[in-house]
């Protein structure tokens, strides 16, 4: 990153090669849509080469980028509809053929991703870069601002959230998010 903030842009291919499948996995997991978070992955890198000269050493690396995907998704869809369906890719269902075990592990997997998805937005996003990601929360205290009690508080809070949703979900409903979300009822 600092051959790049010094004006190599040709370095910005490393990073993207280090970090794209990353961004990608937060972004798909926290907005449950895999075209969508290509094209944020897309715009996250744009907005380094455009923010470069604000990076600081002082901070991580990884911390800055997911800041940057952060406001990157809420810019997205701000202007859009939360009434579109999630991308059968967010869950990367598997193609082999299922023993009954593993057919009941797959189930509550997709019980569990949209338990996820009927989240607050900033508890979602929570879960993913500590769960998901498995990013430390002095990270994820830096990348939002607040301290580290605050953000076992926060965490703490959605996952209870997320298990009572979870609970309450029928694993044979059929769930379609134009349905659900914004409209399922939180503890």
């Amino acid at each position: 990153m600092h051959a790049v903030r010094n004006g190599d842009v040709g370095k910005l291919g490393i990073l993207f090669e280090r970090y794209h499948r990353t961004l990608f996995d937060f972004l798909v997991r926290v907005t449950g849509n895999a075209a969508a978070a290509e094209d944020l992955v897309q715009d996250v890198f744009v907005r380094v080469l455009k923010y470069r000269t604000t990076w600081r050493d002082e901070g991580r690396f990884d911390t800055w980028l997911f800041r940057i995907a952060r406001n990157a998704r809420v810019d997205y869809f701000r202007n859009r509809s939360t009434d579109a369906p999630i991308d059968a890719a967010a869950e990367h269902p598997s193609t082999a053929p299922l023993a009954s075990e593993t057919l009941a592990r797959n189930r509550e997997v997709a019980r569990l991703q949209r338990a996820l998805m009927l989240l607050r937005d900033d508890k979602r996003e929570l879960i993913v870069l500590a769960r998901y990601r498995g990013m430390k929360l002095d990270a994820i205290a830096d990348l939002l601002g607040v301290e580290v009690g605050t953000v076992k508080v926060r965490m703490h809070r959605a996952v209870k959230e997320l298990r009572d949703i979870f609970l309450r979900l029928d694993e044979s409903e059929s769930w379609n998010t134009t349905d659900s979300v914004g409209s399922y009822p939180t503890a």
